[in-house]
Formats: C-alpha cells, structure tokens, sequence
C-alpha cells in the first residue's frame, strides 16, 4: 500500500507516519532524509546532490525521482509513505509516472484538515527533548511537572526557531500556493480522503487506520 499524507506544516504528519512505520511495516520516504543520506552516500547520485546542496542551489524535481525510484526498488512488506513529496502539481505528475513505471500506484492520499488560527496556537506551543527527540506540547502533551523528559530523563528542551507565528504564516502561505492545489488534483484521481488534523493524536490514527482498513 503506498500513500500521501497531505497538509500544512505542523498538522501532524510526521507523527502518524511514524506511528504507521511501527504499526503496519510501512516505509517513510522523506525528502529531506533522503538528501541528507544520499549527500553522504558517495553514490553518483549522492555526488550530484552534495554538488547542488554545496552549491546552495534548490535539488531539481528529477533529482527527488531519482532517489525515490532507488527506495522503491527496495522492500517495503507495508508499503510507501511520501513525505514531503509531492508538493507541486508537476511533482504529483511525476510521481505517479514513476509509480506506474514500476507497475505500482497510489492507493490513498490522506488530508489531515486543520484550523489555521489552532494550528499556529499548536505549533509555537511544541518543543523537544533535546535527549531523545520525545515531542511535547504546552496544550496538548505538558513537559512533565518534574522538568525531565518522561521518556529519558533529559531535562533539555528546544524550540525550533521558525516555530513562532511571523515564520509559521509565512510557511503556511507557501503551502497554500503551491502544495493546496494537490488536494483538488487528488479529489479528481478519486484518491483524496480527509481526516481532522486537530483531533486527539489517537483519534487521527483511527480515522487513518480506518481509511486504511
């Protein structure tokens, strides 16, 4: 099974893909670790990364193809989940000649439904331990009242510096200029389903699974 979580920054995707690598086997396909790793791998296609990240200049679409494609050849018993890719139309349209030339398609896209003026109340209230990565909330998941992190113990916490309502708006603008368009480009392929991004972190998980089956 191979899907698209879709929605703003910060609507919980990256925690529901986690949840559903550890609960269905599935394979988390992020653009940005993809990078990372290929820029170290000292394949050629990690060479011609490292020389356009190096060179500070954005990785092509063709690129981004490249290195799915590598992953897709991969096992995956539970399937692909895309992460941070697709985020334009063109991005869409080439993954989907990508999965058809592998003799694969898409099987959900998932839109995880937000509240713009709850999203940013969410977000700039998030933090992480700066031991184990365990996210926490001001709202939703307190730092525990001992000051130490219930998962290892650290008492380190960080704030991501982008996370504050001037850099929030602005990622939230990008997205609804170049990613939104995928909700309607989804809807017609009669792939798109739509689950509450703001609901308990278990009610989204339940809505996915049940979509899911």
């Amino acid at each position: 099974m191979n899907i698209i979580l879709i929605g703003p920054p910060g609507a919980g995707k990256g925690t529901q893909a986690k949840l559903l690598v550890e609960e269905r086997g599935m394979v988390q396909l992020s653009t940005g670790d993809m990078l990372r790793a290929a820029k170290t791998s000292g394949t050629d296609m990690g060479n011609k990364v490292a020389a356009v990240m190096d060179a500070g200049q954005l990785v092509t679409d063709d690129i981004v193809i490249g290195l799915i494609a590598e992953q897709l050849d991969s096992e995956a018993a539970g399937g692909f989940i895309f992460d941070g890719f697709p985020r334009t139309l063109a991005q869409a349209d080439a993954l989907g000649e990508l999965l058809a030339s592998k003799g694969a398609g898409l099987d959900h896209v998932i839109e995880m439904q937000v509240d713009d003026e709850a999203l940013v109340n969410r977000i700039t209230a998030r933090s992480t331990c700066g031991g184990c990565g365990e996210g926490y909330n001001d709202i939703s998941k307190p730092i525990p009242a001992s000051g130490a992190c219930g998962k290892c113990g650290s008492s380190e916490f960080k704030r991501r510096a982008d996370d504050n309502e001037e850099s929030l708006k602005t990622r939230l603008m990008a997205y609804y200029k170049e990613t939104s368009p995928l909700i309607g480009y989804y809807y017609a392929k009669d792939k798109l389903t739509s689950v509450d991004g703001l609901a308990d972190i278990e009610d989204v998980t339940a809505s996915i699974s049940q979509v899911l089956g």
